[in-house]
């Protein structure tokens, strides 16, 4: 048997190893570890943050957001985790050097999009004002000859 004896508020309890849980409280905007089950059946870490908590009577849930990176892609994705939510998993990111998130690295890839989306934009604005200038003639009120 694996017992050991611990210490809480002065009263000592003999605890079970083998039978002990962990116990993490959470707090909105807390650290957590996700556990995304990816393609083909792989699992990856992912850093995410409390962000709220919703007390349905019939389902509490977490919501959460993490960070999904890539090499040259970063997304910010958002899981309602509740005791139905299947291939997730959460805890408490306790560790003093936590998941490494460069945010310079996550700040430039947003970046990207933003300008990607500026640019994306100004296409369309381009497109609007080509179609107002030239397609004009579509739309002129057209006269019905009438015979006499």
């Amino acid at each position: 048997m694996e017992k050991t004896i611990i210490e809480v508020n002065g009263v000592k309890l003999e605890v079970d190893l083998r039978h002990a849980k962990r116990v993490d409280t959470l707090k909105v905007g807390d650290r957590v570890k996700c556990l995304v089950k990816g393609y083909g059946g792989s699992m990856s870490t992912h850093a995410g943050v409390v962000m709220g908590f919703e007390p349905f009577p019939s389902l509490p849930t977490i919501l959460v957001a993490y960070l999904d990176t890539g090499y040259s892609s970063g997304t910010l994705k958002f899981v309602s985790f509740n005791t139905e939510t299947k291939d997730f998993e959460v805890v408490a990111d306790i560790d003093n050097n936590a998941l490494e998130v460069d945010r310079t690295h996550i700040l430039s890839i947003f970046d990207r999009d933003i300008e990607k989306h500026k640019r994306e934009m100004a296409d369309i604005a381009d497109k609007r004002a080509f179609f107002l200038a030239n397609f004009g003639r579509y739309f002129a009120q057209m006269t019905v000859d009438t015979p006499d």
